[in-house]
């Protein structure tokens, strides 16, 4: 690998003094099939490793002469990037990397396992230190084990492992390259001049044509929809939305018991939120479970003991927990640090928040609702303004009847011939006793015996 980039490096200072690009090398003679097109952009995760590995089994399969990978990424999951890293390293279909404006992080991992490197004008790549959700460096173990990525890259492609190192390592100092205490992060013509980069072209399709692949079948691969619906739950913003949908549907459902559609939301959020993390490795099994045991413990005390108890209280507080531990990344053997804990209880506690403000909200606004209006009697209906459950145009209190029934407190009595449901004031009266009506408001008629 080292002798063809010695002759990309040829070619390339060839082309530097010319006004047209020199040919990019690959150390030998393209095939003739497809040149495929692959796109590496967002935040890298396991789901675009998938991808990527299912991309370059596509591309071997098809007898691709080349793989051109259009990166523009801020880096993500370490392990997801060196799942791409060992993926390209191991196919045999030629591979560039053309750097559109950011390889950060684990994208200049991905773009050091490929044969060639294009940067755009005004690209940038490196600042390779792995860190945490917050932005902190991530552990010693952790850092030593992505210089040891970095280094053990740029050698099986034949790059200089000190510069790599030293995107991984501030502490690295490089004469004329970069200082003790300074992350390397090149620009586009920087890594040119480093030899990182094998050439500085406008754009992906510049670089197919330096090396001499325009006239090949083009395959422009994309991710399927399962891999893009994957991706879209897996992003944080839609995550916080299902968060708040999961526990919105589980308060609505504990308000009103029984299988129906709060519920049933509650489980569409759930499957959502986890589903996508599991499969992206944020989530572990066991996180599901202790999520699952404090829902299960809330139906027991919504169905089996109603009331609110141990039960309840105990769900609570494991489906809250479980949340909380599903939003801190998994850091292996390593316990999460103080502001990867901050940061999930902070999202945790403002998904909370906004979830008591939109109760609030809608139990204010939708009762105004015209169109709820016809599905819930929304306005209340007061005595004062004439609404009753009985007939009370005859004014009863001062009337005098006799006990048809035993008054325990509630019976039944005669007055002039008509008969009355009313409730004893006092102790219970018997049957043929005198009553006299006392009280009078709408179905309620309270008597008392008359001595």
């Amino acid at each position: 690998m080292s002798l063809f980039r010695l002759a990309a490096a040829a070619l390339l200072t060839l082309g530097v003094a010319s006004a047209q690009p020199a040919p990019l090398a690959l150390g030998g003679p393209l095939g003739d099939g497809p040149v495929y097109r692959v796109t590496i952009d967002g935040t890298i995760d396991t789901a675009l490793a998938a991808y990527v590995e299912r991309a370059l089994a596509d591309a071997e399969q098809a007898g691709a002469s080349l793989v051109v990978f259009d990166i523009d990424t801020f880096g993500g999951l370490l392990d997801a990037a060196d799942t791409i890293r060992k993926a390209v390293l191991s196919t045999e279909v030629p591979t560039v990397a053309v750097i559109d404006r950011n390889a950060a992080s684990a994208g200049a991992l991905i773009a050091y396992a490929t044969d060639t490197i294009v940067m755009v004008p005004g690209a940038s790549m490196g600042a390779a230190t792995a860190v945490n959700q917050t932005g902190d460096y991530a552990p010693e173990k952790i850092q030593s084990y992505t210089r040891g990525l970095m280094r053990a890259t740029a050698e099986a492609t034949g790059r200089d492992p000190r510069i790599a190192e030293a995107m991984v390592d501030e502490k690295l100092a490089i004469d004329g390259v970069t200082k003790e205490g300074e992350l390397l992060t090149l620009s586009s013509e920087e890594a040119l001049r480093l030899g990182v980069a094998d050439a500085v072209l406008p754009s992906a399709e510049a670089a197919v044509d330096a090396l001499a692949a325009a006239e090949r079948e083009q395959v422009t691969h994309s991710a399927s929809r399962a891999e893009r619906v994957l991706r879209f739950l897996g992003s944080p913003a839609v995550a916080s939305l299902l968060l708040m949908m999961m526990m919105g549907g589980l308060y609505f459902e504990i308000q009103t018991p029984g299988v129906g559609f709060a519920g049933a939301v509650a489980l569409v959020g759930a499957a959502a939120f986890f589903a996508p993390h599991y499969l992206l490795g944020l989530v572990a099994s066991w996180e599901i479970a202790l999520f699952a045991v404090g829902v299960g413990l809330l139906i027991v005390e919504v169905f089996v003991t109603p009331g609110f108890g141990v039960f309840g209280i105990a769900g609570i507080v494991l489906a809250l927990v479980a949340l909380l531990i599903a939003l801190v990344p998994n850091a292996g053997l390593d316990f999460p640090s103080d502001g990867e804990i901050a940061r999930a209880t902070t999202t945790l506690a403002a998904a909370l928040v906004l979830l008591g403000l939109l109760v609030v909200s809608l139990g204010r606004v939708l009762p105004r609702s015209e169109r709820l209006n016809r599905l819930v009697l929304a306005p209340e209906l007061l005595a004062s303004e004439g609404y009753t459950s009985a007939d009370t145009s005859a004014d009863l209190v001062g009337l005098t009847g006799t006990a048809l029934t035993t008054l325990r407190p509630s019976g039944t009595i005669d007055i002039g011939g008509r008969r009355v449901d009313v409730v004893s004031e006092g102790p219970f009266v018997a049957s043929g006793a005198t009553v006299e009506v006392v009280r009078s408001r709408g179905a309620v008629v309270v008597v008392r015996e008359v001595a």
